[in-house]
């Protein structure tokens, strides 16, 4: 692994210790736990050291085939991206309360752009190496192959929050956060297909 890729994964391993936090007060709140200082801090560095690790044995089978490495790369990028999310959201459920009908399309909405636009920096400068400015074409083209994802992940969250009956036993908050899950499951394997063959296609062809 290059030094750049593991200054990389410990950046997304903070990072996603960080974005986790918002997550664990709402889901937390949900099965009525108290979630100490210790145990917060302990989870972050937890990620901080567990990214790294994980990328570096991706990294050993990727000796085998290269694209097994930058799909863990692209991989990483995309845990990232769903902490971006589902923490923008339950930032919004913290702000603003519990979502209703429309309201929970409105913050999965500000939630999904946010970690589009992280997305789109991290994926072309970090997962598909790209070597080249940011240019029209080429965010148009991510922004095209995102908008389908922004589709499939907002309605299918929005289908799993707001159409299939909650159960009773599962609190408004967490079900709002097995939505999200949902929605970015969806989208996750076609913004790796559509990046890598479509936006960044000669990047990756490098890599």
């Amino acid at each position: 692994m290059k030094k750049g890729d593991w200054l990389a994964i410990v950046i997304i391993g903070a990072a996603v210790g960080l974005l986790s936090q918002p997550i664990l007060a709402t889901v937390s709140g949900a099965f009525g736990m108290v979630l100490t200082f210790k145990l917060r801090l302990a989870i972050f560095i937890a990620f901080v050291i567990l990214a790294p690790l994980a990328l570096f044995i991706v990294y050993l089978f990727g000796k085998l085939a290269p694209v097994i490495y930058q799909f863990g790369k692209f991989a990483a990028v995309g845990v990232l991206n769903t902490f971006v999310d589902v923490g923008v959201l339950n930032l919004e459920i913290l702000a603003f309360g519990t979502p209703s009908g429309w309201t929970y399309s409105l913050f999965k909405t500000v939630s999904f752009l946010a970690s589009t636009t992280n997305s789109f920096l991290w994926n072309k400068y970090w997962a598909f190496n790209s070597q080249e400015p940011a240019n029209t074409r080429e965010t148009l083209k991510f922004y095209g192959v995102a908008l389908i994802g922004l589709i499939l992940n907002v309605a299918l969250a929005s289908y799993v929050f707001s159409s299939i009956g909650r159960p009773v036993t599962i609190a408004p908050n967490l079900w709002a956060n097995i939505g999200a899950l949902v929605g970015v499951a969806a989208a996750f394997i076609w913004d790796f297909i559509g990046y890598k063959y479509f936006v960044f296609k000669k990047s990756a062809e490098r890599a």
